[in-house]
């Protein structure tokens, strides 16, 4: 007879979770307490880094009267950046055992994050693009030998899912190259025939195996990312205020900037966790369009901070551009921030026509205070602000109409 103090025998997956090396194999969908890892959160830190660069420089772009090619750059350094971070996060989703190599690979891609956000400047002052390819690449062949990982250690239709997945991957790295060699005025056409194909090689690779992505994981992933940008760009924000104050001690003249840029950035915040999302993400092709649109989303929420660095040079003397356009730089990405997080969050959990129009007539109310000027700022807080108000308002109205109906109906 066994005795009760006797250990019992440890399971197989229990003693694999132990090992340094393990096998790269699929995680449930359905998987119980699946949250961020530390590593993850690790990995949105350092990618940062690379975003507040790309802010930066579009700060100084606009400022300097170079809009076009500020934002031009902007949208194409971020495209690197969001994509690498994307395409790393779906993955971790589903196969992320953390062992040592695994560690190892990703650490690797945050390295190549950090080479990235290293050549910003210079992609967008000389439009010298060769530290960003090599960081991009960098974090790219770490993500093809995950996949390669994942191939080893499956067959069938997995298999042929991973392979694809790192043969795309590889084949779209020769086509950024093109970046690098090629004239500077054919760059831009690169960019967007390489940007199309990456897009594809997801809904190509998973056309007949898709990966088993956890939704909450992802949904949680995705407000994270949203939460450490907000944290950014309100951070950029106030280092300019107080650069202003100091540099100018004109309190009066920066107080309405900063008052609207705080009203802003807390109802960004508001609206994007204002419902949970992971019971849409319910198929590939939601989620797929769920998971490219946040390019939008980051690349505005980002650009709002450096839209309000903008708009403090210009109060204190030093932006060589109008009050105008010191004004758009603040309003055109709060406007485009409204209409993207409606799109792909809000307007999924609104009922009647009243409810669908809140954001969208937030945000052309948010464009046309942009011809308000040095109140613009201000302005667009205020906007903002009470497009969270009215949604509350109307929803909870909607929740105590609907509690009333239930009290009220008759039993039978």
């Amino acid at each position: 007879m066994t005795s009760s103090s006797t250990p019992a025998p440890e399971s197989p997956r229990a003693s694999e979770s132990h090992r340094p090396l393990r096998r790269l194999t699929a995680r449930g969908r359905g998987e119980a307490h699946r949250t961020a890892t530390p590593l993850e959160l690790f990995f949105d830190l350092c990618f940062v880094v690379a975003i507040a660069q790309a802010g930066i420089q579009l700060v100084h772009s606009v400022a300097e009267g170079h809009a076009s090619e500020g934002i031009l750059s902007y949208a194409m350094v971020f495209f690197a950046i969001w994509w690498a971070w994307m395409n790393f996060t779906w993955f971790a989703s589903a196969y992320d055992n953390d062992d040592v190599l695994y560690r190892v690979v990703t650490l690797l891609q945050i390295a190549g994050v950090l080479v990235l956000a290293a050549g910003v400047s210079r992609a967008f002052e000389d439009h010298e693009y060769q530290a960003v390819v090599l960081g991009y690449v960098i974090m790219r062949l770490a993500l093809v030998a995950q996949w390669l990982r994942v191939a080893r250690c499956s067959d069938g239709a997995e298999r042929t899912m991973a392979l694809r997945y790192a043969g795309g991957v590889l084949l779209c790295q020769i086509g950024w190259v093109g970046l690098v060699v090629l004239p500077e005025e054919a760059r831009v056409w690169v960019f967007l025939v390489m940007a199309i194909l990456e897009l594809c090689v997801p809904p190509y690779a998973e056309k007949d195996h898709p990966t088993s992505w956890h939704p909450r994981h992802i949904a949680e992933r995705y407000g994270l990312f949203t939460i450490i940008v907000l944290g950014e760009t309100i951070a950029a924000a106030t280092v300019a205020v107080k650069a202003g104050i100091d540099e100018s001690d004109e309190l009066g003249d920066l107080l309405p900037i900063a008052t609207g840029g705080l009203l802003i950035i807390f109802a960004a915040w508001w609206i994007y966790f204002v419902v949970p999302i992971h019971g849409h993400l319910r198929s590939n092709k939601q989620a797929f369009l769920w998971g490219y649109g946040h390019y939008v989303v980051f690349a505005s929420a980002a650009a709002i901070g450096a839209g309000l660095e903008v708009a403090v040079e210009q109060a204190v003397g030093k932006a060589h551009i109008s009050t105008l356009a010191a004004s758009a730089a603040v309003t055109l990405p709060t406007a485009l921030y409204l209409l993207s997080v409606w799109a792909l969050h809000s307007r999924h959990f609104k009922f009647g026509i009243t409810q669908q129009l809140v954001l969208p007539t937030a945000a052309l109310l948010v464009i046309c205070c942009t011809f308000l000027g040095e109140w613009a700022v201000l302005a667009a807080g205020l906007v903002s602000a009470l497009a969270v108000v009215t949604g509350t308002t109307l929803t909870a109205r909607m929740a105590s109409r609907e509690k009333g109906r239930r009290v009220n109906v008759p039993v039978t």
